[in-house]
């Protein structure tokens, strides 16, 4: 027999700083990945439940030929198969000190990832570089790459893009799309941080905006019917922004498990924001749904949830 009652998640789940979170569902066990931090270039962490995680290392020990040490950000995994994943990654690149797109490739979701690759995958050099990539597969099982050009740091506007990927995700197919800029005053002189969901046969395209070392960085959403757009933005006003449990809440992804959806995003503690120390923590935030509108139930530091219990 049993009855139901409650558990509470405590945010954050890894109160380490952990950049740009990223995590991947691999025979029932979670791996996370982040920004370059005390635990090497492109960390690894592993957990059973989302909640609890442990430190699996460095996932990236050698660096790829076309880029150099110091600014490794925000990867996102990709499987092909069940022996093999590619990393797709931001790095510096050598020659022109600007940050690019590379991709790296292992056998298991712990690494080790490799890019033996002479050139980023991505540059746009004339648009300022290209960060923030995030792969997607469409309900007909096309891969697609979305990412950011970095105009913000050259004084140019930023866009998510988009481009077909090939089926080993190591190609680039056709031409990129832009899909979306920065077009509201919340969003301050950029947006980054993509990540496209298929929700009631739409696609809701999640991002964030302002500067990410303040508490005005927050999350915004667009929708559209077609892949390739138009999007178009439902609200002026961010999906998510800083709550007295967290500040600068950004740069995450979707993800469902046990029935519920989650938004895992970073954030600063209110009175450390853009501090070293602890940095930016990795969060679950609930995301709920209501008549097809995302809601983003935080950032907060205690979430109940039902639990089944003996």
């Amino acid at each position: 027999m049993s009855a139901r009652g409650t558990v509470a998640i405590t945010n954050p789940v890894h109160g380490r700083n952990f950049p740009d979170p990223f995590v991947l569902e691999v025979d029932g066990r979670w791996y996370g990945y982040a920004t370059e931090g005390e635990v090497g270039t492109l960390p690894i962490l592993r957990s059973n439940d989302l909640v609890t995680w442990d430190v699996v290392g460095e996932g990236m020990p050698r660096l790829a030929p076309w880029s150099v040490a110091g600014r490794h950000w925000a990867p996102e995994i990709a499987a092909f198969g069940t022996d093999r994943y590619v990393a797709y990654y931001t790095a510096m690149e050598r020659v022109t000190r600007n940050q690019c797109i590379g991709t790296a490739v292992a056998a298991s979701p712990e690494g080790p990832f490799e890019d033996v690759a002479e050139v980023p995958f991505i540059g746009q050099h004339d648009e300022g570089g290209s960060i923030d990539a995030s792969p997607f597969t469409d309900v007909d099982g096309t891969r697609y790459l979305l990412w950011k050009n970095d105009g913000n740091h050259i004084g140019v506007d930023s866009w998510v893009y988009l481009q077909q990927l090939s089926p080993d995700g190591l190609e680039l197919v056709g031409e990129p799309h832009r899909l979306l800029t920065h077009d509201q005053a919340w969003e301050g002189h950029l947006v980054e941080g993509p990540f496209l969901w298929i929700q009631d046969g739409r696609y809701v395209l999640f991002y964030s905006a302002n500067d990410y070392a303040s508490a005005d960085y927050g999350v915004g959403y667009a929708v559209a019917d077609d892949l390739l757009g138009p999007y178009t933005k439902p609200s002026d006003e961010p999906l998510m922004r800083s709550t007295d449990d967290a500040a600068g809440p950004g740069h995450g992804m979707v993800v469902e498990t046990g029935g519920r959806t989650w938004y895992v995003h970073h954030a600063w503690p209110p009175d450390a924001v853009g501090a070293k120390v602890p940095g930016r923590t990795m969060w679950l935030t609930e995301l709920r749904w209501t008549r097809g509108v995302p809601v983003l139930d935080g950032p907060r530091a205690r979430v109940e949830i039902a639990s089944e219990h003996a």
